[in-house]
C-alpha cells in the first residue's frame, strides 16, 4: 500500500489549487508546448541547450551582481577559454554561477532518484573557492550563518534548515505526480529563503530549478532560459517575490509561484530567441 504523501507535497498540490494559479500553470505549461515544438529543436537540441545554459550563467550571476560578457562565458563553457589564474571577487562569482549552471546538465537524472546529492553537488561547484573545503556540498551545522539576502532577516538554524530540506527532497521524490512549475518554484524558494549553506545558495536554487524544470518534463530539451525568466524584471522583482514567500502566508506563497509561472513563460520566450539564433546561424 503507497504511502501517505508528506506535508510538504500535500503544500504543493494545494498551492496549485489557489485561486488564480491553475491558468498561470496551465500558461506556464503551453509556453513550454510551444517551445519544444520549435524547428530547431527537431535536429539540434544539444547545441540550443549549451546556448540557453550560457544565457542562463549570464542571468544568473546578473542576479548576483557580477557581470560578465556573454563570449566570455561562452568560450568558458566550451572549453575555448580558461579563468584567471589569480580571479577577483567577481571572476569568482562568475565561475560559481557557470559551474553550477553546467552541473545542472549533469544531476537532472540525481533530482528525482537522489535530491540531496544533486544539491550537494551543485553546490561544490557553486561555492568552490568562495568557502572552506570542508563547507562545500553540505548544510550549516550549529554555529554556522549565512549573510545572504539579509532583507529576508536572519538565517533560520542548522536545525530548522535539516527539516526543511527533508521536505524539499520529499517534494523533488515526488515531482512526476506534482505539477511541475509549482514544485520548482517551492524548491527554488526554500533554497533561497531557508539559506541551508554558508553562501551559495540563491546560485544554488537558480540552477536546481533548471533541473527540475527539464527533470519533471516541462523544458525537457532543456533549452527555456529559466534564469532569465527569473532575472526578466530585475533583482529588485525576484527578491521581493522571494520575500514574500518567506512570510509564509498563502498570498505572499501565492505572489511567488505566481511569479514563477511568468519566469518560465519569459524562459520559454528565451528559449525560443536562443532556438531562432541557432537555427539561424547567428550564435557567437
Amino acid at each position: 500500500m503507497p504511502s501517505a504523501p508528506s506535508p510538504a507535497v500535500l503544500a504543493v498540490t494545494r498551492l496549485a489549487e489557489l485561486p488564480g494559479l491553475p491558468e498561470q500553470v496551465e500558461a506556464a505549461r503551453e509556453a513550454c508546448t510551444r517551445l519544444r515544438w520549435h524547428q530547431a529543436l527537431r535536429r539540434r537540441i544539444p547545441e540550443a541547450a549549451a546556448e540557453s545554459r550560457v544565457r542562463g550563467a549570464v542571468a544568473s550571476a546578473e542576479l548576483e551582481g557580477a557581470s560578465m560578457p556573454v563570449d566570455a562565458v561562452r568560450d568558458v563553457m566550451r572549453g575555448a577559454a580558461t579563468w584567471s589564474v589569480s580571479p577577483d571577487p567577481v571572476e569568482r562569482v562568475v565561475r560559481g554561477v557557470v559551474g553550477a549552471t553546467a552541473e545542472s546538465e549533469r544531476v537532472r537524472e540525481l533530482v528525482v532518484r537522489a535530491p540531496l546529492q544533486a544539491l550537494a553537488r551543485l553546490h561544490t561547484v557553486a561555492a568552490a573557492g568562495l568557502v572552506a573545503d570542508d563547507a562545500l556540498g553540505r548544510p550549516r551545522v550549529e554555529g554556522e550563518g549565512c549573510a545572504e539576502l539579509g532583507d529576508l532577516g536572519p538565517a533560520p538554524s542548522a536545525a530548522v534548515v535539516a527539516e526543511r530540506l527533508r521536505g524539499l527532497a520529499d517534494v523533488l521524490v515526488a515531482l512526476p505526480g506534482l505539477p511541475v512549475v509549482v514544485a520548482a518554484a517551492v524548491v527554488h524558494a526554500e533554497l533561497a529563503t531557508v539559506r541551508p549553506f554558508v553562501r551559495g545558495n540563491t546560485v544554488v536554487a537558480r540552477a536546481l530549478d533548471r533541473a527540475v524544470v527539464q527533470a519533471g518534463g516541462l523544458d525537457p530539451t532543456g533549452v527555456a532560459v529559466t534564469e532569465a525568466g527569473h532575472g526578466a524584471g530585475g533583482s529588485a522583482p525576484y527578491v521581493g517575490a522571494l520575500a514574500a514567500y518567506g512570510r509564509g502566508d498563502a498570498a505572499g506563497v501565492g505572489l511567488w509561484v505566481s511569479h514563477c509561472c511568468t519566469a518560465v513563460r519569459a524562459a520559454a520566450d528565451q528559449g525560443a530567441a536562443v532556438a531562432d539564433a541557432v537555427l539561424a546561424g547567428r550564435l557567437g
